[in-house]
């Protein structure tokens, strides 16, 4: 048997909300793994653990979940007015994929407190103490998202009292405000339409037809109502993820709205993009016990809102999800608006299965098309480990 001496590539393992990943300076991969590509997706995979038909991803960095099986690769930025070009890849588990269709919002949270510890931040912007502004170009969907990183003696500053529900521990927060969030791949409303009556089997749900609002705001997401599908919007993560008969309903109605979305041209293509588009499920306000045991009022949120990231329910709600929630609240008349009340917001606090996340967006019509500049919620970011990863020599 080939004996590979194994490669050390610098990195940093790091937490982003409720999500964590492996972010990597271009410059440091491996130069066949510079450039987009099979090199690049081999080396991702590898660092990771995947594929891993076990399901654990033992023989990596991922944490067997679609929030911990992700990578970031920075850069300093092409764009005017930016600091660094921000490119997001989720790892699948099970299969020799790296899906680089959307970008993940919690992880973008970890992108400024990255970039200024990296190098990658002209440091005649940084303050001593005060606020970092992070000016980020997000390469996947081609959007700017501004992250404001604490700064306390010329360093970032991780520690602190914010809690993030899904989080264990306080830390220091993270505004993130994702700018003009509408999709790059298309209309805000892809379709036209607020609210669509969505054509699934009759497997699916009853009739055949599904009221859906289907949105490109933060990643695209195609909402529904709990009630449609028999749930009342208070599920946490075994109740559906236990469930095979609930995914692989779930997996086909994202098919069916993918393509409806005009993100793929056929049903089966869905399968080889798992990131997007996303599939969530909402309903008006009601009590429940998070994931943490914690109680949640219906009178302290305005809408409950569980979604499924790669195959599976969240544990707590995917950022640019979030977004999403928040832009299609803003808009009167969609179905995430009706559940929250109805009526022109522009912010809202929505239940998930770890507890509660407020997000603030503002809607403006102009020319019949709805707008969104941007889309404002608080995350937090940590370091959990720095140095360098390994991988077998022969792996890019």
């Amino acid at each position: 048997m080939t004996h590979q001496r194994q490669m050390r590539i610098p990195a940093t393992y790091m937490r982003g909300g409720t999500s964590k990943g492996v972010f990597f300076r271009l410059d440091d991969l491996p130069e066949a793994a510079r450039i987009p590509g099979a090199a690049r997706d081999r080396l991702l995979l590898r660092v990771i653990g995947s594929p891993d038909p076990y399901g654990k991803q033992v023989d990596g960095m991922g944490g067997a979940t679609s929030s911990t099986s992700k990578t970031v690769i920075l850069s300093p930025s092409t764009q005017p007015d930016h600091d660094v070009d921000y490119l997001f890849g989720q790892v699948s588990i099970d299969r020799a994929f790296v899906d680089w269709s959307g970008n993940c919002g919690n992880l973008s949270a970890a992108v400024g407190p990255f970039a200024i510890a990296a190098g990658l931040v002209d440091a005649a912007r940084l303050p001593d103490n005060g606020e970092a502004v992070v000016r980020v170009w997000q390469a996947n969907i081609g959007k700017s998202i501004v992250v404001r990183v604490p700064m306390r003696d010329g360093e970032v500053q991780e520690t602190g009292d914010f809690e993030l529900d899904g989080v264990t521990f306080p830390a220091a927060e993270v505004p993130v405000e994702f700018m003009d969030p509408a999709d790059g791949e298309g209309a805000i409303f892809p379709t036209g339409q607020l609210v669509d009556d969505l054509e699934v089997p009759d497997d699916v749900v009853a009739g055949g037809v599904l009221k859906a609002t289907m949105i490109n705001a933060g990643i695209p997401t195609i909402f529904v109502n709990a009630a449609d599908l028999g749930y009342t919007g208070t599920e946490l993560q075994g109740a559906i993820n236990g469930d095979p008969k609930a995914l692989a309903r779930f997996e086909t109605i994202r098919a069916h709205g993918a393509l409806r979305m005009g993100l793929i041209e056929r049903l089966e293509q869905a399968a080889e993009r798992q990131h997007t588009p996303k599939i969530a499920f909402m309903a008006p306000p009601a009590s429940y016990t998070a994931s943490s045991g914690a109680e949640v009022r219906a009178e302290d949120i305005d809408l409950l809102v569980r979604a499924l990231s790669m195959g599976q329910l969240h544990h707590a709600m995917m950022g640019t999800a979030a977004v999403a929630i928040g832009t299609a609240a803003a808009i009167p008349g969609t179905l995430v608006n009706l559940a929250a009340g109805s009526g022109e917001r522009d912010s809202i606090v929505f239940g998930h299965p770890s507890g509660t996340l407020g997000v603030g967006a503002k809607a403006t019509q102009a020319n019949g098309q709805w707008n969104v500049a941007k889309a404002v919620m608080s995350r937090s970011a940590r370091v959990l480990m720095e140095g360098w990863v390994r991988v077998p020599g022969d792996t890019c």
